[in-house]
């Protein structure tokens, strides 16, 4: 996929995704692509809450795409909306090379105790 993490902190994961490789059949950015930045970035910063003594497994990712990307690279960033100890809810914004949001993600994972 192509996936490049440029920042990783608490407070916010950011990854890079190239379009090219990524295309679905109409030459656009393929919305499973999208959702794939998404849950990598988010399950990201969920392990970085929870690890080493719970263990993040994705519940539910939710993606809204507004606009095709056709050329360059995607930007995503996770931002925390909740932290507990058995569950975390991480909203994930990609954006083109022109800085249009291209999709609005939401991932919710669960802290398992045991690893899976």
């Amino acid at each position: 996929m192509g996936i490049v993490l440029v920042k990783v902190g608490l407070d916010e994961v950011v990854g890079t995704l190239p379009v090219a490789g990524n295309r679905q059949p109409f030459g656009l950015l393929h919305g499973g692509a999208n959702a794939v930045l998404a849950e990598t970035l988010g399950s990201t910063l969920s392990a970085l809450h929870a690890m080493p003594e719970r263990f993040p497994v994705g519940l539910e990712l939710s993606c809204t795409h507004h606009a095709a990307a056709t050329e360059g690279i995607v930007t995503g960033v996770a931002r925390p909306l909740h932290v507990g100890r058995t569950t975390s809810t991480t909203e994930i914004v990609i954006t083109d090379a022109r800085g249009r949001r291209t999709c609005t993600a939401k991932l919710t994972c669960l802290h398992r105790d045991s690893r899976p």
